[in-house]
């Protein structure tokens, strides 16, 4: 068991969208900048492809927004006290910190106003960039003709109701995802981790998840009874069982931001999937209504008996 913990997986991740985005929810910036920091470093492991790069970039102010809300919500409290002790140096003391706090609020005000406008201005947005553009053999760009058969494939899926798919999904964005991580195991023989807070992969739990049935038999049948796709909501996770150096504070700041969202899609169970369609509904409708849906060959999905 020991043995197992300490030897380092021949993995490739795949990082969804969501995972991105908390780069802006973690409120210390060190900590984000230290995962951004080493996703950099090991970019050549990431499954990548423009569809995650297009819901980042989609999705990437209205998060930013989410930070101006609470930003500007925080006012300083007035503090009444009696006349005869105006003039000591404690008030005096709290009035000079109060002025203070004021402008530190408007400059951080401004500073997110600042990278709204201008995301070069965003080290995340910058540092994430660079994994968009990082060409290799598992970055599925715009520029590689793949793109084609990987979107005819999750056309079907769309079509056949395979998992990942919402049972209200009018877009096959979770399927492009999922085919290209088939393809990227196939491909290179490595094991996958697939890091990922979306119920539409699997189960999860607070302390494990669980690959959807479904998906952990298509991927034996397609890849490999041999190789292994483990599924985690935590990109610590990953990164530890690739040995990728995490810190206790990386841990906790990711623990803290995976608990908050949790507990609004617990009170609000359409939280997320509603703030999002606030920017896609009309747009999804529509491209619903172009796609075609070209003959695939029975062999395409491994799937003939269907």
């Amino acid at each position: 068991m020991t043995a197992k913990t300490n030897t380092k997986m021949d993995a490739l991740v795949f990082i969804d969208t969501n995972i991105f985005l908390d780069f802006y929810r973690i409120r210390k910036t060190n900590v984000s900048m230290k995962y951004l920091e080493e996703i950099e470093k090991h970019k050549e492991l990431i499954i990548i492809n423009s569809q995650v790069e297009m819901e980042f970039k989609k999705n990437r102010q209205s998060v930013i927004l989410e930070s101006l809300a609470e930003v500007r919500k925080f006012d300083v409290p007035n503090l009444s006290v009696p006349m005869i002790l105006n003039d000591t140096k404690t008030v005096d003391l709290i009035s000079k910190s109060k002025n203070e706090i004021k402008l530190n609020k408007k400059k951080l005000t401004d500073r997110i106003e600042k990278i709204l406008k201008n995301p070069n201005q965003d080290p995340v947005y910058k540092s994430l960039e660079k994994l968009f553009r990082h060409k290799s053999e598992i970055n599925l760009s715009r520029e590689n003709k793949l793109r084609f058969s990987i979107r005819n494939l999750a056309k079907k899926r769309f079509v056949l109701g395979y998992p990942p798919r919402k049972k209200s999904d009018n877009s096959i964005g979770d399927a492009i995802n999922w085919e290209w991580i088939i393809y990227c195991a196939q491909k290179t023989g490595k094991q996958i981790i697939l890091v990922t807070r979306d119920t539409d992969f699997g189960a999860i739990d607070p302390t494990e998840s669980y690959l959807n049935d479904w998906l952990n038999q298509e991927f034996k049948e397609r890849v490999g009874r041999r190789r292994k796709i483990i599924l985690t909501d935590k990109l610590s996770q990953a990164f530890k069982l690739l040995k990728i150096p995490v810190s206790t504070e990386m841990i906790e700041e990711e623990q803290k931001v995976s608990q908050i969202i949790m507990k609004n899609k617990f009170q609000y169970p359409n939280y997320l999937e509603n703030l999002q369609r606030i920017f896609e509904i009309e747009t999804a409708i529509s491209n619903l209504n172009k796609l075609s849906f070209p003959n695939i060959s029975n062999n395409d999905l491994d799937d003939s008996k269907d």
